[in-house]
């Protein structure tokens, strides 16, 4: 989604660039629990990970926002305390919705973990541009 589109009135409108993003993300829902990690928004397709997770999955987008699928799966398992957020050793599929403009993005998402679903909020911010 690297190229400009025209809006109404042939006024330029944001589009969903291809880039590398900083995640931050804060459990919502009176949870308590933080993560954060990098995340790849490329031509439809979503690569991330941090020191425990990693994910993959697609979105697609419409004006200026997005909406995805994500599968979060655990590639380390977790130290002394640490808990990472959806961190089971059980993959965990995420259904995400955000706005966007061509320097960050807020998102929110639902996670189905086991039989219960933890509702999140995510900040983005763009790190690097990737053709």
């Amino acid at each position: 989604m690297d190229r400009s589109a025209e809006g109404e009135g042939d006024r330029p409108r944001d589009v969903m660039k291809n880039g590398l993003y900083s995640i931050h993300v804060t459990l919502l829902d009176g949870r308590v629990g933080k993560g954060s990690g990098v995340i790849l928004f490329r031509d439809g397709q979503i690569l991330g990970g941090d020191a425990y997770l990693y994910y993959t999955g697609s979105y697609t987008v419409k004006d200026n926002t997005f909406r995805g699928e994500v599968l979060v799966q655990r590639h380390t398992s977790p130290r002394n305390d640490d808990n990472p957020l959806f961190g089971g050793p059980a993959p965990v599929g995420i259904g995400v919705t955000g706005t966007f403009t061509g320097t960050h993005a807020e998102m929110t998402g639902t996670a189905l973990v086991g039989k219960a679903s933890q509702i999140f909020g995510a900040t983005l911010r763009k790190l690097a541009d990737i053709g």
